[in-house]
C-alpha cells in the first residue's frame, strides 16, 4: 500500500487564515483517494469501467465542496431514555418505588399507600432537617451538581424594611410575615409596586390568609376536584382536608385590596379565584359585580372560576344554565378568549344541570371545535357523566364512549386539566356496568399506549381502574385469558382486594378450573387476604363441593391443611374463628385424600370449638373407616356422635356393628344403638 509522504505544514501563527487549512485538507483528501484507487486497480477485482467512472465523478464533486456536518444536540436524558425503551415492565416485580427495601414490598393496596406515604414522609423529614440546618450541609460532593440535594433557603435573610424584603417573604410563602412587612411599608409611607402587590394578593388568596403547612404538599391554584375524587377522599381523608380553610370576612386579602390606590384586573382576579377556591361563592359573584361597576375588564381566569361556581349559587337547573350563559355572553362582550379550562368548567357545571345537560354538552363540544380547542380527558369525562345519567333504557350507555375512544385511539395524551386523571376509571366503570369487554380492551389499550398510564392518577385511582378492568375480565372473558391478565397485572400494577379475588374464584368455578384453587390460595396468602373469613370460606366451599381425581384431591388436602393454619393464633395477628362450614369442608377434603388421622384431628376440633358436625360428615368418616379397616376408629366415631347427642348415633352404631369387632367394642356399640333408638 502506498502512503503519502507529505507532512502537514507547520503553522506557528495560531491565527492562520482558514483558507490554508481548507487547501491542506482538500489536497490531502485528493491524494489519499488517488492512492486507494491505484491500490484497488492493482488488485483488479470488483471494479468495472462504469464503477470507475462513478468514482471519478464522486471525486470531482467532493473536491469542489467540503461540507462539515452540523453537530447533533441531544438532551441530557437521551441515553437513559434509549436504554429504558429496551427494557419492558417486569410483571412479577413490585413497583420500582419499593425495590430499595424488599422487606417493605406491599401486598395490598392499603400497604402500598402506607409504605409510599411512609417513604415520602421520610424524605420530607430529611428535607426539613437539611433546610433547617444548612450549615451542616455546605459541601457538595455530587458531580455534576444536583440542586435538590442541597439546602434550600427557607429562612428570611433580609431583615430591613424594604420592598425586596417583602418579595423575599412572598417567594418563601410566608403569608403572615409578608402581610406584616407590607403593613410596615404602608405605615412608613413607602410605595409598593403594583407587581409586588399582585404577588402578595396571589399568595394570600391561595393560602386563604394562613401560612401553609411546612413540609406538606404545596397547594396549587387549580379548580375544585371532580365529584368522584371528592367521593373517594371521604375514605382516605388527610389532615389538610379536615382542616380546610374557609374564606373569612374582611381578611387581609380584602383589606389590602381596599388599600390599593388602583385596582386592576389582576387584583380582582386574585380575590375572585381565592373566594371560589375557599368556598365563598356568593361573595365572588358580588366582587365580580363590583368589578363590572368599576369598568374593569375580567380575564379568562375570573370567568373560569365563576363558571365552576355557578351551580353553587343557583338552586334550579334552568337558573344555573342561565347564569352560565350570562357569563359566556360577558366573555364575548369583553372580548375574552376562552381556553380549555373555560369549556371544562362549563361541562363540569352541566353535570349539575339535570335535563338540560345532555343537549348543552353537545353544543359546548361543537363550540370547542369552532374555536379550535381540542377537548382533554376531563372534557370527555364530564360528557360521559352527563350521558351516563341521562341515558334512556332504549339507548346504549356505551355509544358516546365508543365515539370518544375512536377519537382518542392511538393518541399520546398529556395532562391539561386536574380532572384528566378521572377519565380512565370512569370509562372503565362504564364498560363494567354495561359488560362491554371489547370497549374495555380499547380503554386498556389506550392506557398502555406511550406514557398515557401517567394519567391514571394516584395509587388509589390506579387500583380502582385495574380493579374494574379485572372484574370485567372475570365476568366476560375465558379463564385462560383472565389468568394471563392476572399474571400481567399482579403485583406490578394491581393489588387485588378480596372482592377482586372472589371474582377470580367465581370465574374459575364458571369455567370448571377448580384445580387451580391451590395456586390461587397461595396468592391469597401472599397478598395478605387470608384473614378475610368470607374469602377463606369461598375457597373451602369450592374445593369441598365436588369430588375430583385423586391428584386434585391430594392437592386440595394439602391446601386445606394450609388453610387450617390461618385459624391458629400464632401468626402475630388476630386469627379467624372456626365455623361449622370451615371445619366440615376441611375434614371432608382430608377424608377424600385418605388422610384419616388429620381428619380425625379435625373432628376433635368440633368439640373444642363448641361446634356440631353434620350427620353426612360422620357417615363419610365411617365409610372411610370401613375402607381402611379401622374398627377402633369407627367405635370412637360413634361415641363422638353420642357425645354430640346426634340423632344419627343409632344408625351409625348399627353400621359400625358390621365391622370386625371385639366383644367389648360390640357391647359398647350395642348399648349406643339401643340408646339412639330410645331417643328417636
Amino acid at each position: 500500500m502506498v502512503y503519502s509522504s507529505q507532512k502537514p505544514p507547520v503553522c506557528n501563527n495560531m491565527a492562520a487564515p482558514a483558507r490554508h487549512v481548507g487547501r491542506y485538507i482538500q489536497k490531502n483528501t485528493y491524494f489519499l483517494r488517488n492512492n486507494f484507487e491505484q491500490l484497488w486497480s492493482h488488485r483488479s477485482f470488483g471494479w468495472t469501467p462504469s464503477l470507475r467512472q462513478q468514482a471519478a465523478e464522486t471525486n470531482t464533486e467532493s473536491t469542489d465542496s467540503f461540507v462539515i456536518p452540523r453537530k447533533k444536540t441531544w438532551s441530557k436524558e437521551a441515553v437513559l431514555e434509549t436504554l429504558a425503551s429496551t427494557v419492558g415492565r417486569d410483571p412479577t416485580a413490585h413497583p420500582y418505588l419499593f425495590q430499595d427495601d424488599p422487606y417493605l414490598s406491599p401486598r395490598t393496596s392499603n400497604e402500598f399507600r402506607m409504605y409510599s406515604l411512609s417513604q415520602e414522609s421520610g424524605r420530607s423529614a430529611a428535607k426539613y432537617f437539611v433546610n433547617s440546618n444548612p450549615k451542616f450541609f455546605t459541601k457538595d460532593f455530587a458531580e455534576p451538581h444536583i440542586p435538590c440535594l442541597m439546602p434550600e433557603t427557607v429562612s428570611v435573610l433580609l431583615e430591613e424594611m424594604s420592598e425586596e424584603a417583602l418579595k423575599e417573604r412572598i417567594s418563601l410563602r410566608k403569608v403572615t410575615a409578608a402581610v406584616d412587612m407590607y403593613d410596615q411599608l404602608m405605615q412608613a409611607g413607602t410605595a409598593v409596586s403594583m407587581e409586588t402587590a399582585h404577588e402578595l394578593l396571589d399568595l394570600i388568596c391561595l393560602y386563604c390568609d394562613k401560612d401553609p403547612v411546612q413540609g406538606g404538599p404545596q397547594a396549587e391554584d387549580t379548580e375544585e376536584p371532580g365529584e368522584e375524587l371528592r367521593k373517594r377522599k371521604t375514605r382516605f381523608r388527610r389532615a389538610s382536608d379536615v382542616l380546610r380553610a374557609t374564606w373569612r370576612e374582611n381578611n387581609n386579602a380584602e383589606r389590602i385590596f381596599n388599600l390599593l390606590p388602583e385596582r386592576d384586573t389582576h387584583c380582582y382576579s386574585a380575590l375572585i379565584r381565592g373566594m371560589v377556591k375557599h368556598g365563598a361563592y356568593a361573595k365572588a359573584f358580588s366582587m365580580y359585580t363590583d368589578m363590572l361597576n368599576n369598568r374593569v375588564t375580567a380575564d379568562v381566569h375570573v370567568f373560569n372560576a365563576l363558571l365552576s361556581a355557578a351551580p353553587e349559587v343557583r338552586d334550579k337547573y334552568k337558573e344555573r344554565w342561565d347564569l352560565i350563559t350570562e357569563l359566556l355572553n360577558h366573555m364575548k362582550e369583553q372580548k375574552v378568549q376562552p381556553n380549555l379550562l373555560t369549556f371544562n368548567s362549563v361541562l363540569k357545571a352541566l353535570r349539575r344541570c339535570g335535563f338540560l345537560a345532555k343537549t348543552q354538552a353537545l353544543c359546548t363540544l361543537n363550540e370547542m371545535k369552532a374555536v379550535e380547542i381540542a377537548p382533554s380527558l376531563a372534557s370527555y369525562d364530564h360528557v360521559l357523566a352527563v350521558f351516563f345519567r341521562a341515558a334512556t333504557a332504549g339507548e346504549s350507555n356505551t355509544d358516546v364512549l365508543r365515539e370518544v375512544m375512536s377519537e382518542l385511539a392511538g393518541s399520546s395524551l398529556t395532562c391539561q386539566d386536574p380532572d384528566d386523571v378521572l377519565f380512565f376509571s370512569s370509562a372503565m366503570r362504564l364498560c363494567m356496568d354495561n359488560k362491554d369487554l371489547e370497549l374495555g380492551y380499547k380503554v386498556q389499550s389506550l392506557v398502555e399506549h406511550g406514557e398515557n398510564w401517567r394519567l391514571l392518577g394516584d395509587s388509589y385511582q390506579q387500583t380502582v381502574f385495574y380493579g374494574r378492568f379485572f372484574n370485567l375480565l372475570c365476568m366476560m372473558e375465558h379463564i385462560d385469558v383472565v389468568l394471563e391478565w392476572y399474571r400481567r397485572l399482579v403485583p406490578s400494577l394491581y393489588y387485588p382486594n378480596h372482592h377482586g379475588l372472589r371474582d377470580l374464584l367465581q370465574a374459575l368455578d364458571t369455567d370448571g378450573r377448580l384445580d387451580l384453587l391451590p395456586t390461587i390460595w397461595k396468592d391469597i396468602r401472599s397478598l395478605g387476604h387470608d384473614n378475610k373469613s368470607d374469602l377463606v370460606e369461598e375457597v373451602l366451599t369450592l374445593m369441598a363441593r365436588d369430588t375430583h381425581s385423586p391428584e386434585v384431591q391430594e392437592a386440595f388436602a394439602v391446601c386445606a391443611l394450609d388453610v387450617k393454619s390461618v385459624f391458629g393464633g400464632d401468626r402475630g395477628r388476630q386469627s379467624l374463628e372456626w365455623s361449622n362450614a370451615s371445619l366440615s369442608h376441611i375434614t371432608s377434603l382430608l377424608l377424600r385424600a385418605n388422610k384419616t388421622q388429620e381428619a380425625w384431628e379435625m373432628l376433635q376440633l368440633f368439640k373444642s370449638e363448641n361446634r356440631v358436625p353434620n350427620e353426612g360428615l360422620l357417615e363419610d368418616f365411617l365409610s372411610a373407616c370401613r375402607s381402611h379397616g379401622s374398627p377402633t376408629r369407627a367405635v370412637e366415631l360413634v361415641q363422638l356422635s353420642a357425645a354430640f347427642c346426634l340423632s344419627a348415633t343409632g344408625r351409625l352404631a348399627k353400621q359400625a356393628l358390621e365391622f370386625d369387632l371385639t366383644e367389648e367394642q360390640r357391647a359398647v356399640l350395642s348399648e349406643l344403638e339401643a340408646t339412639g333408638e330410645v331417643s328417636d
